[in-house]
């Protein structure tokens, strides 16, 4: 997954948690916005999400969080 994206995702989940707590559950159309204006990039995000980890379609934003620094180290 592209470091943009990483990032992104990091900064969506701290928001998230930070604003609701730790159950905080999200899918990963949080990190876009309504509008489809990059369809490579939400299909490489729905592809790490579904095919890579077999997510369900809302998790916790702590462990998307987990997984993103996991893959980052």
């Amino acid at each position: 997954m592209r470091a943009a994206l990483q990032q992104k995702i990091l900064e969506v989940c701290n928001a998230k948690i930070a604003q609701k707590g730790e159950n905080v559950g999200l899918s990963f159309y949080a990190f876009f916005a309504n509008k489809n204006d990059d369809p490579k990039l939400l299909m490489e995000a729905a592809t790490w999400w579904i095919s890579m980890h077999g997510l369900d379609h809302f998790e916790k934003a702590t462990k998307i969080k987990a997984l993103v620094l996991s893959e980052m180290s």
